[in-house]
């Protein structure tokens, strides 16, 4: 793929027009505010002042004790310059015609109206009156061309929602860089062999809140078939997701907590699988204490894992063996007929030569307090 493809105006993703609300944002990086000090921010596939991210960054400049905030835009975004017109910064004014892809870098914020606070007001003076604050990027902003990795090799920390149809290239590319990161994505990107192996060589974890309802807002032509995931506030199109995670490298405190475990194993609750040797369970709530070998749990257990309580050993993707191996010893069947495939999930048998799928499944063993 061509490095000005994936943030185009003709080719970006419709569904990576997903705009985070400033309080999900707070309610995460709140965890994490001793680690930013000195610290270079980048949000590198943000709108500067339109994006929620830089807004944060910005207000809390000087409370995060941040050392630079640096935002790039892209081509094609559909919300560019709807709150602060391109023509009123002073770094673009000179640019004929007024480019929307640029980048912002602030090494401070002062008071500018003087107000006693730092806010947008503030914010949004400097970018009109310093040209020093906004300059023009050359290409079209794609987070993979060379002018915008250059500022990925600068900053310390990258905090951003990225476009999600490129989360296999986009995360990897921080971790190559050696960059601490703080990024919203789908749930199950966990599957995705390129992210899960991060997280089985605890490179890469799950943030502080996951999951419940997040509203995003999305572009005035965003298609949204069901009514109750949608919601206009003064004009502006909402959509809502339940799978909305954090993925970070950044160290916080919930990781390290165990899981409380009550159950205690027994083969007739918790059976093998047939085509690998660990035990299905069902629910994460489920996990037995007293169990030695290998278990296979649903992928949210990921955001209860703790490095010191648990292994993981790897993924069904990879791990089931082909049931057809099985098949012609048995006559191992589903309630479909005869099962002769399977690579990819573990089957549980049922009797009489049933069996049933299960897919997504994480492979976990203690290692540490099984209480």
């Amino acid at each position: 793929m061509a490095l000005n493809e994936a943030l185009s105006a003709r080719n970006r993703n419709s569904a990576d027009e997903f705009y985070t609300q400033l309080t999900d944002i707070e309610d995460e990086l709140r965890h994490y505010r001793a680690q930013f000090k000195n610290k270079v921010v980048l949000c590198n596939c943000d709108d500067p002042f339109e994006s929620n991210f830089f807004k944060y960054f910005a207000m809390n400049f000087g409370h995060l004790g941040l050392k630079k905030l640096i935002s790039t835009s892209y081509a094609g975004s559909p919300i560019t310059g709807k709150q602060l017109p391109l023509f009123d910064v002073e770094g673009l004014r000179a640019v004929r015609p007024v480019r929307d892809v640029y980048k912002v870098e602030i090494t401070e914020v002062p008071d500018l109206n003087a107000d006693g606070a730092i806010d947008l007001l503030d914010v949004e003076h400097l970018l009109r009156h310093d040209s020093n604050a906004v300059t023009p990027l050359g290409g079209d902003g794609d987070f993979r061309s060379p002018e915008c990795v250059a500022l990925l090799d600068e900053a310390d920390i990258v905090v951003t929602n990225p476009p999600w149809s490129l989360i296999r290239s986009f995360i990897p590319m921080l971790l190559e860089h050696d960059k601490q990161f703080l990024v919203l994505g789908d749930q199950n990107f966990v599957t995705y062999r390129e992210i899960f192996r991060e997280i089985q060589a605890n490179k890469l974890w799950f943030g502080y809140n996951n999951g419940g309802t997040k509203w995003f807002r999305v572009p005035d032509d965003y298609e949204i078939k069901t009514e109750s995931r949608k919601k206009i506030v003064n004009g502006v199109k909402y959509f809502s997701m339940g799978r909305a995670y954090w993925f970070t490298n950044i160290d916080h405190s919930r990781r390290h907590e165990p899981l409380t475990l009550y159950k205690r194993y027994s083969p007739e609750e918790y059976p093998t699988y047939t085509n690998y040797p660990a035990i299905e369970v069902s629910k994460v709530s489920e996990i037995p204490m007293d169990y030695d070998g290998e278990m296979g749990v649903p992928i949210t257990f990921l955001d209860k894992y703790s490095p010191e309580q648990f292994e993981i050993i790897g993924q069904s993707i990879e791990l089931a063996e082909p049931m057809s191996r099985y098949a012609a010893k048995e006559n191992y069947a589903s309630a479909a007929g005869r099962v002769v495939g399977g690579t990819g999930k573990f089957f549980v048998p049922l009797g009489s030569g049933k069996h049933r799928g299960v897919y997504q499944r994480v492979v976990i063993k203690h290692i540490g307090d099984k209480s």
